[in-house]
């Protein structure tokens, strides 16, 4: 487990969020075919364009507008990034990711803070704020082509896409190659005259271009027969290529135009009888089996083929430009119109044999190293056995959990169901399970595929691998810390015994058994050990592969600081672990929650209540996650000391009592469970009873000892508290020495000794000033009033809110997200007591635009109410 792994500060830009290298051809702008007419009407508005922010050319498929933008933006003289969609791009991280990476490819790469998205189906608002941000501070406009962009048609990256195109103002000009009409509020462009446009009417060839494009294939036509074909295909590049095509090869170009545009209005009919039907025996057998891959080598298309005459077959092909495109280093991707009609004739002709197709595909892709293809073929297939052992044996079981490309991994399994003695399937499928917190059918897939692996060593090393990982997640999920020790142990050995390039590549299996291990023994109380293993799992490099388990483990790491009453270092880490999360977008359901939780028990000892309910209400519509005894037991203790920071003990001792099942019970969440129900027997009045509460544990835990010291004290025993106190060891935590001193203070009180008291009531002062500690002060009684009215300035005790006295002057805890510009422009016409009508006319928006930046920057204020969002934006200086 103590591998060396490269070290990369930054996310790898090679590999995209799935773990994938990233398409280089997919940055490249296609060349232009010998026969390229270009036209000179439609380069001059795309010209035009560059006085706009977004320019639009949209048009039906084969319309002539990739070549068209592509040839434009060959004869700038400025560098354009250049991305071609792809269907994966539906999900916004990969979308946003291969976007970042074109900027780069084309020199014009955005900041290195920038940062990029870990997980392919989410990207974080944050960082297409500083994505913006940085466009927007540019001198000169980045220009950035999106090709094929009806294939993401999602609302989600229509929307990041209008919000960045709107912040990054004159720093951005962006043209959307599109088939179908874009989700973007295109009238409000139109109105505010930001958008040009290129539409179907205007890229239809004219009767003098169909003429000069024929004539470039060494078609001449009269002019009637220019006119009829032009009416016939309205104009349509592609129907006028295609047509142009079969005519060089026939006898008598003018009939086979005229037998065209008479007999064939269907391009799938034309291309299937004049094109695919001319080719040799062997090439249409070619075309129809590679239409099932999205991209083939010849190496591929004999695998489909079973031949051996593919390069020869392709390369002839792509010098006749007969539809299909080369993507560079021997990959070529048939026409996509084309790909559409091979499938379906293949189905016609040959039933059956398109899931054999997918079984040699995958099984060649295998080899070649591209597990995700190889993966959505062996599944397109049916054959479970095959992807589940390859998905397994890459080491990539891992990134099931990691957040890092669910869409690509999980999906696709979903129809697989259990095979009969294969281990490789049960453990994808208890991965699936365990993924979802379903721990019954997990823990039962995860027993069975143990009991199919019965051999040990270098066979099975791939398998019993991932078992073991599935293993420590199981324990952690449990509480069952042996287990997990044991899954730890048989890692680091099983880890000789597969390939260590095997593990560079998939460095977030470590990192999560890291992770587990560390919180398992989190949980059993084992604090230093579970310290170490947390600590290495933050040190794992691998950028967005292992964004997840870092973030975790910082999460845990701010838990054990504030357990020991280090309230400011348990900050520090719990915001660098949202900060980890944000830099990659980890999704909401991936993030751990144990960092809200912390930041939250922090603003409880801040008496800041209503920033912790902010916090917990966070955690909670994040989504469940107390299946994770840790999470559970910290959002139990959480949430009941913010109620008994409201005064309701009652509730308080009921939230700690719902505990989650585990198989050894945590002793820290044994003894803040007593600490909770001490405190609400002392606060209904009966110290006896709480003094009682602590007897079992009050010298096991500094937490208990200072809190049954106060019990005793307000029972009467002075002598006893003390003692608990002189106990103490020297090494606690402010937010322990704070509450020690006021015991020893009220005790000196108590005794007549003011003096001592004013003393101990100042240090206490000076130790929780630093920490801004002032729940020990809001609970410590009316004692103390007379003696604060002589002590040192503390005004900012005051500065505490939201609790049972709703005091002013609130000093929030920190805002992890930055609001963005619009944002900051509606905050400031709250502060001016605009309504949401009033403020939507002011900034030229709708209303429900308003409503919604009101919903962000209550969320990132962590209020719920108008009053609310302005105090905490003057407290923060943000008015």
């Amino acid at each position: 487990m103590a591998r060396a792994h490269r070290d990369r500060t930054a996310p790898d830009p090679r590999v995209d969020p799935r773990g994938e290298p990233f398409l280089g051809t997919r940055f490249a702008a296609p060349a232009r075919p010998p026969t390229f007419l270009r036209r000179a009407r439609l380069t001059d508005r795309l010209d035009q364009g560059l006085r706009t922010p977004l320019t639009l050319v949209d048009g039906p498929a084969g319309a002539g507008k990739t070549l068209l933008v592509a040839d434009w933006a060959a004869h700038l003289d400025r560098p354009v990034a250049w991305l071609t969609a792809d269907p994966a791009d539906r999900a916004p991280g990969l979308f946003w990711a291969y976007l970042l990476q074109a900027l780069l490819a084309a020199g014009l790469g955005p900041s290195p803070g920038i940062g990029s998205p870990a997980h392919p189906a989410s990207v974080d608002r944050a960082l297409l704020a500083r994505l913006a941000a940085d466009l927007a501070g540019r001198a000169d406009p980045a220009i950035v082509v999106v090709d094929e962009f009806e294939r993401v048609p999602t609302p989600d990256i229509a929307g990041q896409l209008e919000f960045v195109l709107h912040h990054a103002a004159a720093g951005l000009r962006l043209v959307l190659v599109t088939r179908s009409e874009p989700l973007l509020p295109l009238h409000r462009h139109r109105t505010a005259g930001t958008l040009t446009e290129i539409r179907g009417a205007e890229l239809a060839f004219t009767v003098e271009e169909a003429a000069t494009l024929l004539a470039s294939h060494g078609l001449r036509l009269t002019e009637d027969a220019a006119h009829a074909l032009v009416r016939r295909t309205r104009g349509w590049a592609a129907g006028l290529r295609l047509c142009a095509l079969a005519a060089r090869q026939s006898t008598d170009p003018e009939r086979c135009l005229k037998e065209f545009e008479a007999g064939h209005s269907v391009v799938a009919d034309y291309l299937l009888a004049e094109v695919l039907s001319r080719q040799p025996a062997g090439t249409q057998d070619l075309l129809l089996r590679v239409s099932v891959v999205e991209r083939f080598r010849p190496g591929l298309a004999d695998a489909l083929t079973g031949r051996c005459d593919a390069e020869r077959i392709l390369a002839r092909l792509r010098r006749e430009n007969a539809f299909i495109e080369p993507l560079g280093q021997t990959w070529y991707r048939l026409h996509p119109l084309f790909a559409e009609i091979l499938r379906a004739h293949l189905r016609v002709r040959h039933p059956g044999l398109e899931t054999e197709l997918h079984r040699r595909a995958a099984r060649w892709l295998s080899r070649s190293g591209s597990l995700t293809e190889t993966l959505a073929h062996g599944c397109a297939a049916g054959d479970w056995e095959f992807a589940a052992r390859a998905l397994v044996d890459d080491l990539a079981i891992g990134r099931l959990f990691t957040g890092h490309c669910p869409d690509d991994l999980g999906p696709p399994f979903a129809r697989m169901t259990a095979g009969a003695d294969s281990p490789a399937r049960e453990l994808v499928l208890a991965a699936r399970e365990l993924a979802g917190r379903d721990l019954g059918h997990g823990l039962a897939r995860l027993q069975h595929a143990a009991q199919l692996l019965d051999g040990d060593g270098a066979d099975q090393a791939p398998e019993r691998l991932g078992c073991a990982l599935l293993e420590a997640f199981a324990a952690r999920l449990t509480g069952a810390p042996d287990r997990a020790e044991r899954a730890a142990a048989l890692a680091r050995d099983l880890s000789r015994y597969v390939p260590a390039e095997r593990l560079d590549r998939h460095p977030e299996l470590l990192a999560l058994l890291l992770a587990h291990v560390g919180s398992a023994r989190l949980w059993a109380g084992h604090i230093e050990e579970a310290r170490a293993a947390l600590a290495e799992a933050v040190t794992r490099q691998g950028g967005a592969a292992t964004a997840l388990p870092r973030q975790d483990a910082l999460g845990h790491l701010a838990l054990i600081d504030w357990l020991a009453g280090r309230t400011a270092g348990a900050e520090r880490r719990a915001l660098a672990a949202l900060r980890e999360a944000d830099r990659y977008g980890l999704p909401a359901p991936a993030r751990s929650a144990v960092g809200r939780l912390v930041l939250a028990a922090v603003a409880v000892e801040r008496d800041e209540l209503d920033a912790a309910q902010a916090l917990l209400d966070q955690v909670a519509a994040d989504g469940d996650g107390t299946a994770d005894p840790v999470v559970a037991a910290g959002r139990a203790l959480a949430a009941a000391r913010l109620l008994l920071a409201r005064g309701d003990p009652g509730a308080a001792v009921a939230v700690c009592a719902d505990r989650a099942a585990a198989a050894v019970a945590s002793p820290w969440a044994e003894d803040h469970a007593a600490l909770i129900a001490s405190a609400a027997r002392l606060a209904d009045g009966d110290p006896r009873a709480a003094a009682a509460a602590l007897e079992p544990v009050d010298r096991r835990l500094p937490d208990c000892a200072v809190a049954a010291a106060r019990a005793r004290l307000a029972a009467g025993d002075t002598r006893a508290a003390l003692g608990l106190l002189d106990a103490l060891p020297a090494a606690v935590g402010p937010a322990l020495t704070v509450r020690a001193a006021l015991v020893r203070a009220e005790a000196a009180d108590r005794a007549g000794d003011a003096p001592a008291a004013r003393r101990l009531v100042a240090r206490a002062l000076r130790e929780a000033y630093r920490e801004r500690l002032r729940r020990p002060f809001a609970e410590a009684g009316p004692w103390l009033r007379p003696l604060l009215a002589t002590a040192p300035a503390h005004d900012w005790l005051a500065a505490g809110g939201g609790g049972a006295r709703d005091e002013p002057g609130l000093r929030p805890a920190p805002v992890v997200e930055e609001l963005s510009p619009r944002e900051r422009d509606v905050l400031h016409r709250l502060a001016q007591l605009m309504s949401t009508e009033e403020i939507a006319a002011d900034l030229y928006v709708s209303v429900n635009t308003v409503k919604t930046h009101l919903k962000s920057v209550y969320r990132k204020l962590s209020v719920n109410r108008r009053a609310d969002a302005v105090r905490r934006a003057r407290a923060l200086r943000l008015l």
